[in-house]
């Protein structure tokens, strides 16, 4: 297996990190448009390694298919792992492809919302580009793993698992997160500094969230389609407190687009299918705030002749959130509520969860906990497919594949596995 990663932001460098120590894999190219970037991360994985010789850096422009497709075909990549915002989802899915590569994502083609109904029906929905492309992925022999992140991903991996060995009907998958991190500047303050894009937050929770009912998706005359079960509501809708386990506690959560929603009913059979995230008051109120003052926008403006997007600014003025894991105290959960009937017949009302603490991970791999449970999740994919255990072809969720060999990885102990336990509630 060789590796093309497009990214070496926190995600991407956090992954190369924890690919280092697995041996299933004979090359890792890690490539950013900032050459620098990619250089330190091979820098950083080396340091850690001095005998590790399978990484090595390189420059590309994410925006050019053209560019990631030559790039890919230079390194002899057998599989490219999309490690950046998701704007660039397309033109990197469409250069492996073009490379003959396979494809790894942590987030899908963006979506648009409805022109006329945006809080009612969806419009363009998150992956609906990709899965456009689904019968040629098939047709190829060639396989987009997409979603594999933590969320989307992991909770995708914890529906198949529910579906096949704990309940025998289910009346929601709801995907519910939070956290309750914090993060002090020099002087042990609380400051604001978003532990992932602070880009992808602002598309995420100001764009319509989506959720599905399988009632939407049966017709008049009883004929099924998956994506008339889609329907919008407006951002930060029913809010509902969620006790989360690993000393978080109980935490605000609200309706956020999100993949999951997109992803689990096309393989799982559900009554109803939801995102609910943690944003807490402060996120909600600043995201508000740039919603009003149109700093959310993506088009260009004019400022002193410059062109810039209002949005890139943001992100921009705020920390990296690659640097800030020295900062971070606190935990991350991540995790699936489901409810319905369980194997034995007697309704079941169960959460799956994985819990990452910003001490260990910045102790073991000097990530902080964020990227490291996003970064984790893609390097276990790789290894089951390297191993042929995960095998397909055709743009595929995590949904599409047996959860047990991935939950085993992800949690036996080092060196056999990657160490990092998940966890069950009944409640």
């Amino acid at each position: 297996m060789h590796v093309l990663m497009v990214g070496a932001g926190g995600v991407g460098d956090a992954a190369a990190r924890i690919a280092a120590e697995r041996p299933f894999f004979d090359s890792w190219v890690v490539a950013d448009h900032d050459v620098t970037r990619a250089e330190r991360t091979v820098g950083a994985v080396t340091a850690r390694d001095p005998g590790e010789t399978r990484f090595r850096s390189a420059q590309v422009d994410a925006s050019d298919a053209g560019a990631v497709e030559a790039l890919a075909r230079e390194v002899g990549a057998t599989h490219v792992l999309n490690a950046v915002d998701p704007r660039f989802v397309m033109p990197i899915f469409e250069g492996a492809r073009a490379a003959g590569a396979d494809y790894l994502d942590m987030a899908m083609s963006l979506s648009r919302r409805h022109p006329t109904e945006p809080y009612a029906r969806v419009g363009v929905k998150l992956g609906d580009e990709q899965f456009a492309q689904a019968g040629e992925w098939e047709s190829e022999g060639r396989l987009a793993l997409v979603g594999i992140g933590v969320e989307p991903g992991l909770s995708d991996v914890f529906a198949r698992y529910a579906a096949d060995h704990l309940f025998s009907e289910i009346d929601e998958l709801g995907t519910r997160d939070g956290a309750n991190l914090v993060i002090r500047d020099e002087d042990g303050h609380e400051v604001f500094a978003p532990g992932f894009s602070m880009w992808t937050i602002i598309e995420e929770c100001l764009n319509p969230p989506v959720v599905w009912e399988r009632a939407r998706a049966v017709g008049p005359d009883g004929s099924y389609d998956v994506d008339a079960g889609f329907s919008t509501l407006p951002p930060f809708s029913e809010p509902e407190v969620f006790d989360f386990p690993g000393g978080i506690g109980p935490v605000e959560c609200v309706h956020v687009e999100h993949e999951e929603v997109l992803l689990m009913p096309r393989w799982v059979d559900a009554e109803r299918v939801t995102f609910k995230y943690g944003l807490g008051e402060e996120m909600i109120g600043i995201l508000r705030t740039l919603h009003t003052l149109g700093l959310d926008r993506t088009d260009p403006v004019t400022v002193k002749g410059v062109q810039v997007s209002p949005r890139d600014v943001v992100a921009a003025v705020l920390p990296d959130p690659a640097t800030i894991g020295p900062r971070m105290e606190g935990r991350t959960c991540a995790g699936l509520w489901v409810t319905g009937t369980g194997k034995d017949g007697q309704p079941r009302r169960t959460y799956l969860y994985h819990v990452s603490d910003n001490a260990d991970t910045m102790g073991d791999y000097d990530a902080q906990c964020v990227v490291w449970q996003t970064a984790v999740n893609p390097v276990v994919a790789l290894e089951l497919l390297a191993a042929g255990t995960w095998s397909g072809a055709g743009v595929l969720g995590p949904e599409a594949f047996d959860a047990v060999p991935f939950l085993d990885l992800l949690a036996a102990p080092k060196p056999q596995g990657y160490g990092s336990p998940w966890g069950l509630e009944d409640r």
